[in-house]
């Protein structure tokens, strides 16, 4: 059971951190503000990280991790050019990467609950991955 909670949890964090780091690959290119896109950059850097080692503990169960759902990333990139294409404004970008933040924090949470008997290193890895969204949330509220 453990083992299958773990593997379970490191998928559904593999996919959240792919997911992050598309929608900020999405609205890198229009970000006016230097400082709102050295957050940008930076979350998805640490979102990479996160990623690789995630990678890395799949790979001992010999698990290839799991892509975002196509369903998902596609509203996503609909919404997110939809709204840039209306109104093409770093409080437009911000007020979009905080839902995805929100929705993250949200899936990782539901997550961490139903596999409670997931190792602590993947539990850890879901929790560093759920506080880097809430505090990129909080990072950008100035440009909302």
């Amino acid at each position: 059971m453990v083992e299958q909670d773990t593997i379970k949890l490191l998928r559904e964090c593999d996919a959240g951190a792919k997911m992050g780091i598309a929608s900020i690959d999405d609205v890198l290119d229009h970000v006016e503000d230097k400082k709102l896109y050295q957050k940008l950059a930076d979350c998805k850097a640490e979102h990479e990280q996160l990623q690789c080692r995630i990678q890395q503990l799949l790979g001992k169960y010999k698990d290839t991790g799991k892509d975002p759902n196509p369903i998902a990333k596609g509203m996503s990139w609909m919404k997110t050019n939809m709204k840039l294409g209306m109104e093409a404004t770093d409080g437009t970008i911000a007020d979009l990467m905080t839902d995805g933040c929100n929705m993250g924090v949200k899936s990782l949470n539901r997550y961490m609950n139903q596999y409670k008997a997931a190792d602590e290193q993947s539990k850890d890895i879901a929790k560093k991955l759920s506080h880097l969204e809430e505090q990129l949330t909080v990072d950008i509220r100035q440009f909302l």
